[in-house]
């Protein structure tokens, strides 16, 4: 029977190759592979504002499913066109963990990446703006949706951005484990879709929602967008992409790989 997926070890050894390949990429490669990172996610962010602002007086359950049905598209052309995204990064502990990269390439290529992953997401919403499609109910959902992303209580945005980077990089590790294209779609819909309706925070998407309400005439400086979001969401993604799934999967794993070596040491 052929196999359709890996197992959590063989994943894991594949995204450890994966990250001492994101780590050896040049500037060049990160800052063009990242912007584009940007602009994906947000195809899929003004993609669900356009389904949304449709249904906003029908049921606000329903709003909210039918935009976090959409929203995945940007994962879905990250994983299989190709393109760097920050959050999707924080996996590359794995490959610190393993030393296979060292912690000075690790934040070269976060840097990098979430700048790229910035300006990718202001170009679009740039673009969307400028192009006459941010009006009327389009306009009013995009200001409302980033008037709720202004956090006074910074802990709030900070523990949305934990459980926003869990569900994403467990939907980015599906993908690899999957072997087909189907199979990576499906990978990246359900807990992507599942983050999008639960109201958590993820700061690339961010990037695009303010920027855009921002390009839409909303009072809003850039000081408020990375204090009150950007900043506590990106320290709440990376504690949980980048420190809670990758220390316990990796001790989880590494542990039983070391105990089967005792074993054959002693054996």
């Amino acid at each position: 029977m052929e196999k359709r997926f890996l197992s959590p070890q063989e994943t894991i050894d594949l995204t450890i190759s994966n990250g001492v390949k994101k780590a050896a990429l040049s500037f060049e490669q990160m800052l063009f592979l990242g912007i584009l990172a940007g602009v994906y996610i947000g195809f899929g962010g003004f993609a669900s504002i356009i389904i949304m602002q449709t249904m906003k007086n029908i049921d606000a359950g329903l709003m909210k499913f039918v935009g976090a049905m959409v929203f995945p598209v940007g994962l879905m052309l990250v994983m299989v066109c190709g393109a760097e995204l920050f959050t999707g990064n924080n996996l590359m502990v794995f490959a610190v963990l393993r030393r296979k990269i060292t912690v000075n390439a690790l934040f070269r290529n976060w840097a990098t990446v979430y700048l790229a992953n910035f300006l990718g997401s202001v170009i679009l919403a740039f673009l969307v703006y400028k192009s006459g499609l941010l009006q009327g109910n389009v306009l009013y959902l995009t200001f409302s949706i980033a008037q709720n992303k202004i956090f006074q209580d910074l802990i709030a945005p900070f523990i949305r951005g934990i459980l926003c980077n869990i569900l994403v990089v467990l939907a980015v590790f599906m993908a690899t484990a999957s072997l087909d294209i189907t199979s990576k779609i499906f990978s990246c819909w359900f807990p992507i879709m599942l983050f999008v309706l639960s109201g958590y925070e993820h700061s690339v998407a961010n990037m695009f929602f303010l920027s855009l309400a921002k390009f839409g005439g909303m009072d809003i400086n850039w000081a408020q967008i990375f204090l009150n979001n950007l900043i506590p969401v990106t320290l709440g993604n990376i504690v949980g992409g980048a420190i809670i799934i990758p220390f316990m999967y990796f001790h989880a794993y590494f542990a039983e790989e070391k105990k089967d070596y005792k074993i054959r040491l002693n054996g």
